[in-house]
């Protein structure tokens, strides 16, 4: 089912776990929720402590970055742990002389910059614009890149997708929609799920009827 949040929807697989990113009650939500899940798929009691760090440290994380939104997959695959995240801000940015920055998607496109890897395993970056069911063109960028953790001096690499919505009516704005995931070997797999999660996104003004999205196989 869609979630709702601030004035948006998103989409993300019925297997993925959402839940409150408030520092007050984050806590008890992924609790909640992991409780939930086990009830549902006993097998689940034996990772319990495993999926409790990581929901709450990706909560923190995203939390600390800005993020008003976070969505999670976290599971086993062949013993590999695979883990991934979408998280959704909102943001928008002024010059120093309080202007606003362009928020349209082709400014945007041409103040990112792609970045080439010198030899292979380094990090790269890719610039281009894609069209968002019934929202319109947005900017985006993905690669492998070494992205920071909020509240450290460490980085961590990462396949990395983020991309740039305008938002109808707010010109101060645009929702960002970051997909991430440390297991950068699968990082072509996780860009087309990252892909399909971001084109579920809708916007509502304040006060408009819910907004609704086909789920994400």
């Amino acid at each position: 089912m869609p979630v709702e949040r601030e004035g948006f929807s998103l989409t993300v697989p019925m297997n993925w776990w959402e839940f409150d990113l408030h520092p007050a009650t984050r806590d008890d939500s992924v609790r909640r929720l992991i409780a939930q899940r086990v009830k549902e798929n006993p097998a689940l009691a034996d990772h319990r402590d495993v999926l409790t760090r990581f929901l709450k440290k990706a909560a923190r994380d995203a939390y600390e970055s800005g993020a008003v939104y976070i969505g999670c997959m976290a599971q086993n695959f062949d013993r590999l742990p695979l883990t991934a995240s979408v998280t959704v801000s909102l943001v928008g940015a002024r010059r120093p002389d309080g202007q606003l920055l362009p928020a349209d998607p082709a400014s945007i496109a041409a103040s990112l910059r792609p970045k080439e890897a010198a030899r292979e395993g380094d990090t790269w970056r890719k610039v281009t614009t894609v069209e968002i069911p019934e929202t319109g063109l947005a900017a985006r960028t993905f690669g492998i890149e070494d992205v920071a953790v909020p509240g450290d001096s460490r980085t961590v690499r990462a396949a990395l997708m983020q991309t740039f919505i305008p938002l109808p009516g707010r010109a101060d704005h645009v929702a960002l929609v970051a997909g991430s995931s440390s297991v950068v070997d699968l990082a072509e797999s996780f860009f087309d799920v990252f892909d399909a999660v971001t084109a579920s996104f809708r916007y509502r003004e304040p006060g408009a009827a819910p907004v609704t999205s086909s789920p994400v196989s």
